[in-house]
């Protein structure tokens, strides 16, 4: 594949699109040309690995074996055979792997791969078919992408498996339960946000996962409640993003002062429970004790998923925040933490900050945590 002419790209655009929006979709052109004859190489690699392997034919597996091979695979399973002296491996016509053996999701090889990269960058939309209902879920200060959270279901848990967000806001992680078949429970103290989850749902014709309103703390303390939904099941993931604090409680500036708009605090809700209206050490404890309340309710080897951003340092203070979380969380007993991913999101826009006498950083980043339940 050729790498694609930028005069005849300009040639063909320029009547429609300014200089500078031609030159930046070139780059993006370009850069998605590369990273895609990148990967046709790769898979002529793997497929010359392939039929180096022995294979066999699925009547060698038992039905336990059977029962464990994702419904992605079982779609076409006249096509698959089983590779590798384990025997263990099922490799489908168009070169996907799945082991047998893969107890925590239901992803091919190379797709458990590229999840693990520590930095992703994104630039979702927030209109269209791949919007997902912005317009509606945007009356939410910080709506979480439900393809960034579909992503992350699919890797920590397997289909028709359960998921917990008891800051679910006005439901990112809900819906990315619903595109990826999973089940989900939602918890929020705002009726407003919960509204708003529904309506975008009906909108998007998805499975409304099911949803309470009120202070989690005070549900997660309520066993019955949640073993009523649970049906003798365990969550597989809890995933969630809470206010970090009075973050959102004060007086906006930057962007806001640029252009004319309301520098009014933003809160969540205006309820005195709500961990968004608190400082950071009353906030900590909330959460610290909402995970100690949660933990029962998550199966053994099960994963929590927590975003957080950082403040700015401030008169000596680092208030790195996502760090003074992850020391706070492991210490619980029986909960492990594994690592993170590094999240930019490249539809923020930039303020010349501290200009010209400082540096002071456009935080387009979040930190996506990840803890582990021990056996």
């Amino acid at each position: 594949m050729e790498i694609i002419d930028k005069n005849k790209l300009n040639n063909l655009l320029d009547k429609k699109l300014s200089k500078n929006d031609i030159e930046e979709l070139s780059k993006e052109i370009i850069k998605k040309v590369k990273e895609l004859k990148k990967r046709e190489k790769n898979k002529k690699r793997k497929e010359q690995l392939d039929l180096l392997e022995k294979k066999f034919d699925l009547k060698i597996l038992n039905k336990e074996q059977i029962s464990k091979i994702p419904n992605w695979i079982k779609k076409n399973l006249k096509d698959c055979k089983v590779i590798g002296s384990s025997k263990k491996v099922i490799l489908t016509k168009n070169g996907q792997k799945f082991h047998l053996d893969n107890k925590l999701n239901d992803l091919a090889g190379n797709e458990w791969s590229y999840f693990l990269r520590s930095v992703i960058n994104t630039r979702y939309s927030t209109s269209g078919e791949e919007g997902y209902a912005h317009h509606v879920r945007k009356i939410h200060p910080s709506p979480k992408p439900p393809q960034l959270m579909r992503d992350i279901i699919k890797f920590f848990t397997k289909e028709n498996e359960y998921i917990l967000d008891y800051f679910m806001g006005v439901g990112g992680t809900l819906i990315g339960a619903s595109l990826s078949k999973r089940n989900a429970l939602g918890i929020d103290l705002s009726s407003k946000y919960i509204t708003a989850y529904k309506k975008a749902c009906k909108e998007l014709k998805l499975k409304e996962q099911s949803t309470i309103k009120g202070d989690c703390l005070d549900i997660l303390k309520d066993k019955n409640l949640i073993e009523k939904y649970l049906k003798n099941k365990k969550f597989s993931l809890i995933a969630i993003d809470p206010p970090y604090g009075d973050m959102m409680s004060r007086e906006k500036t930057g962007e806001a002062i640029k252009k004319n708009q309301s520098t009014d605090a933003t809160p969540f809700t205006k309820n005195r429970s709500d961990l968004g209206n608190m400082d950071w050490k009353s906030f900590k404890e909330k959460f610290l004790e909402s995970i100690h309340l949660s933990i029962p309710f998550l199966k053994d080897r099960g994963h929590y998923v927590v975003f957080i951003k950082d403040l700015q340092p401030k008169e000596g203070q680092t208030n790195l925040l996502h760090s003074d979380l992850i020391e706070e969380m492991n210490k619980i007993e029986g909960l492990n933490y594994i690592g993170m991913k590094i999240w930019a999101d490249e539809s923020i826009n930039l303020y010349p900050y501290g200009y010209p006498h400082s540096f002071v950083s456009n935080q387009l980043h979040q930190y996506i945590m990840f803890f582990r339940k021990k056996n």
